[in-house]
């Protein structure tokens, strides 16, 4: 096993918002990916100004991609990224498994691919064995070893139930390789703690949601991976904007219209996620399905209900060029 020693000194998390791209599938039996609605959609988030962009989370449907896939996915972001003049966005990937040899090896496909981060849930199929010092010991084994920064993918409710708490989080800080968490638990005291300990620079805490982007941000957080930019990343990053130039009135007003479109996109599941997405940006209806056995955002009662929720904001999306006052991002 590498150790630590080989390690350098690993890149920070880029602050701001960082969005968990989809994955599109073309709706036959065999499910592939839709290449053509996937790259139109990648330069979507690109052009939108997004900080960077995660390929293979909960919402790219990671547990369903192929090694194969993963690759080209993260080959396919960078080429969009430098054609349309990111070269330099920074690219997460996914990286899963049920044994830490084969997180290991997704690390080190994501780094080949041209990934520049790793973001990783605990292993659960043997939740019962995973206590915490079983989970420090895998983070901390994965770390010194993976080519590329680990970011903590802290999602209770899709690894049965295991929390990465607080006092996990000081220890695995201080790893040199672990560089940040997602928090999809919506632990807001643990953002506070995160930077009560640490520098951001060091290990920085994201919120998982869009929808308390705000008190995060209030608390120490230096931004969120959240799947509403699929749809509203310029209202997301606007938010972001506003309370970074000190404008915090006005980032919580906006703050409250963006938590009623985390609601739709919650409670519609992935399915009604990609539905309502491809609904709005004019996207093959056939490819806004997630691949089976997920079933499909058919009921039209629902699909009235989450466009109903979250149309209100596609204006601003369409008037909004990124350039209005104390917006400016460094962008690669």
């Amino acid at each position: 096993m590498d150790t630590m020693g080989s390690i350098q000194t690993p890149k920070p998390f880029p602050p701001g918002i960082h969005v968990p791209s989809l994955t599109w599938f073309a709706n036959d039996q065999r499910q592939e990916i839709d290449w053509e609605v996937q790259t139109r959609h990648l330069e979507y988030l690109i052009r939108s100004g997004l900080h960077g962009i995660v390929l293979a989370g909960t919402n790219g449907e990671a547990v369903t991609l192929t090694a194969t896939e993963k690759t080209r996915l993260v080959q396919t972001t960078r080429q969009l990224a430098q054609r349309l003049g990111r070269p330099g966005l920074p690219i997460t990937l996914g990286c899963g498994g049920q044994c830490t040899r084969d997180v290991l090896a997704e690390t080190r496909l994501a780094k080949d691919a041209g990934a520049d981060y790793a973001l990783v849930l605990v292993p659960s199929y043997f939740h019962f064995a995973m206590d915490e010092a079983a989970v420090l010991a895998f983070f901390e084994e994965l770390a010194s070893a993976s080519p590329l920064p680990v970011l903590i993918y802290n999602f209770p409710g899709v690894v049965a139930g295991l929390d990465v708490n607080s006092d996990m989080l000081a220890r695995l800080g201080r790893h040199p390789n672990i560089v940040g968490v997602k928090l999809t638990c919506g632990g807001i005291a643990k953002v506070a703690r995160v930077r009560s300990q640490f520098e951001p620079a060091d290990f920085a805490a994201l919120a998982g949601q869009s929808d308390w982007l705000v008190p995060a941000l209030a608390v120490g957080s230096t931004g969120a991976i959240t799947g509403v930019a699929n749809l509203y990343p310029k209202f997301c990053i606007r938010i972001y904007n506003l309370h970074r130039a000190g404008k915090t009135q006005q980032a919580h007003d906006l703050q409250l219209e963006l938590a009623k479109m985390e609601w739709g996109f919650a409670k519609g599941g992935i399915n009604g996620t990609k539905w309502v997405v491809a609904k709005l940006r004019g996207y093959s209806m056939d490819s806004a399905h997630c691949r089976r056995p997920y079933p499909r955002f058919a009921d039209e009662q629902k699909q009235a209900w989450i466009v109903d929720l979250v149309a209100p904001l596609t204006r601003f999306e369409e008037e909004n060029d990124d350039d209005d006052d104390d917006d400016d991002d460094d962008k690669e």
